[in-house]
């Protein structure tokens, strides 16, 4: 199982990745394997020395109780203290700098959370970025029908 937010590499520009594990209770953990997580216009902040993910929907799981439960609370993410305060350093040292969730994933029986440091990209650059990729689509199209003939 594997979800990725399919957003990130049309709006941001990837400087590095961490590996965080996500507190989760027991119903969302079943919800999240079965692949039901939505990280499209999620994020993460840092708030004293903890990282949460903010905004993430996770729907309950289908054979849980519903009473209080929060599609989108505030989760709170594992990473170690040295990654917090280097994640910290940098976002108050660069300008226009997130961190955003890359991907959700198992390991050996955890869910873990791939996050990114990443620059958000303009309206510009989005439509470079996609003019260049359709213009390589469109060569190895015609390489492709090329080499057919």
């Amino acid at each position: 199982m594997k979800i990725i937010n399919r957003k990130f590499r049309r709006d941001y520009q990837e400087i590095e990745k961490y590996e965080t594990g996500i507190a989760l209770s027991g119903a969302e953990v079943k919800s999240v394997r079965a692949g039901r997580i939505k990280l499209e216009d999620s994020f993460v902040k840092i708030l004293g020395s903890e990282a949460y993910l903010l905004n993430a929907q996770i729907p309950i799981y289908e054979y849980a109780r519903p009473q209080g439960y929060e599609l989108r609370r505030t989760r709170k993410l594992l990473l170690h203290k040295q990654e917090i305060i280097r994640l910290k350093t940098k976002l108050a040292a660069g300008h226009g700098l997130t961190i955003v969730p890359l991907s959700c994933y198992n390991k050996r029986g955890l869910i873990k959370l791939e996050i990114a440091l990443a620059r958000g990209r303009r309206g510009l650059e989005k439509k470079k970025l996609e003019k260049k990729r359709d213009i390589a689509r469109e060569q190895e199209r015609e390489a492709k029908e090329f080499l057919k003939s």
